[in-house]
């Protein structure tokens, strides 16, 4: 039953995913760096989807949050609007984020209140409105911090993984990221104990790379 749950929600997620960045990309249809942003909702798309469902809102209020934030950063970068002296890459986002999230909070107290309205039932809309959710900034931020981890980790993967055979990306996953033993690896798999460590020193190197590519973004 879990299993199945589980299939459910990942294949609403890639859904969820492939309709918000057709949408996306589609209203940047204009613009010269569009490959560029593309490149920016795959890093960053889940990071925001996760803290706005943990936020409180539900998975199309989230996927609605994702699309409106980058778009409302893409429109900030064409004017230059962030400036690094001001603060972090990482706090720039989360704040364009919290934002979004709280619009739309504002946007689901405003669609109750008008369904409520409909019916005349004041006390119950009030009793509806008051148990609405509103992300706390500090919350927020603790929500960002593991999150952003996690994204950096999940970002920096899926990059490695279009830089690496299948089959050692796969040793490495076994290996490294399941903590697998060596002997499981190489009976599981079919692979010497050379390929096991082989993979781990190749695949680690590439991590390590493109986790400092994206930290960057953290520090600048």
């Amino acid at each position: 039953m879990a299993e199945e749950k589980k299939h459910s929600d990942d294949a609403i997620l890639k859904d969820g995913y492939a309709k918000t960045r057709k949408s996306l990309i589609a209203r940047l249809d204009n613009w010269e760096d569009q490959r560029t942003w593309d490149e920016f909702y795959q890093t960053y798309w889940k990071l925001i989807y996760s803290v706005a469902i943990k936020a409180g809102l539900r998975s199309e209020e989230a996927f609605d949050v994702v699309q409106e934030t980058i778009l409302s950063i893409a429109k900030q970068s064409k004017k230059n609007m962030y400036d690094p002296e001001k603060g972090s890459f990482k706090s720039w986002l989360m704040n364009m984020t919290r934002w979004r999230i709280n619009d739309q909070f504002r946007k689901r107290k405003k669609d109750t209140a008008m369904t409520f309205d409909e019916f005349g039932d004041e006390s119950r809309k009030t009793a509806v409105i008051e148990r609405v959710e509103d992300p706390k900034g500090e919350t927020l931020e603790r929500l960002w911090e593991v999150e952003w981890k996690k994204n950096l980790a999940d970002a920096a993967l899926v990059k490695v993984k279009a830089q690496v055979s299948p089959r050692q990306y796969q040793i490495f996953d076994y290996y490294v990221i399941r903590q697998w033993d060596a002997d499981k690896v190489q009976s599981q798999l079919g692979v010497s104990m050379s390929q096991v460590y082989l993979a781990k020193h190749r695949v680690g190197r590439l991590l390590k790379k493109e986790l400092a590519k994206l930290q960057e973004d953290d520090d600048a």
